[in-house]
């Protein structure tokens, strides 16, 4: 089969985990897998970007499939159910609103930057190296914190339902593909 660009984007994914672990900045490339899903659904694009794009998804392939680090098990009926993907992503969005928040209070000057990453939503993760000042304003190192925080999470789930179920067991409820699907969704009615 012969291979096509999008088939390498899983090294952007990689790329800008690793760019972000260095400089906490770089995390607003991740703003790019935030946006071009939901411009490529209401384009009319459908699911383009979940099924051909994604590299996350990609990566998931390639780690679970390839490399087999993935049990390759049968994915548990409520990761599909609607209850649990439309929960996911309120529950997303929600934390997604938080981290606006927060940048919200630094650029208003409420708060003080916070060099963390949060893990899972939970755990405080100190993350100073990442961040040494720059020419922006502090907010915009608050929102780069905040998305990472967002993305390796995000991450993080990812490669458990890899090694825990099939390997793209997260594109089952990611909040990406649930946001396209109900663009789609809207579109069609």
């Amino acid at each position: 089969m012969k291979k096509h660009w999008y088939d390498y984007l899983w090294i952007f994914s990689s790329v800008y985990l690793i760019l972000g672990f260095f400089n906490i900045l770089f995390a607003w490339l991740g703003m790019l897998c935030f946006l071009i899903p939901l411009v490529i659904a209401t384009a009319g694009g459908g699911k383009a970007y979940c099924n051909r794009y994604c590299g996350r998804g990609q990566l998931f392939s390639l780690l679970g499939g390839k490399l087999g680090l993935s049990r390759n098990k049968q994915i548990p009926a409520f990761l599909h159910s609607k209850w649990f993907r439309y929960g996911f992503l309120a529950f997303f969005m929600a934390m997604f609103l938080v981290m606006l928040f927060n940048t919200y209070l630094v650029f208003a000057g409420a708060q003080d930057l916070r060099q963390a990453v949060t893990l899972l939503w939970t755990f405080r993760l100190p993350w100073h190296w990442a961040y040494h000042g720059t020419l922006f304003a502090p907010w915009v190192a608050q929102f780069a914190f905040g998305f990472y925080s967002v993305m390796l999470t995000s991450t993080v789930l990812g490669l458990a339902t890899m090694a825990l179920f099939k390997p793209r067991a997260w594109c089952v409820y990611c909040p990406m593909g649930t946001m396209t699907q109900l663009i789609c969704k809207a579109k069609n009615q």
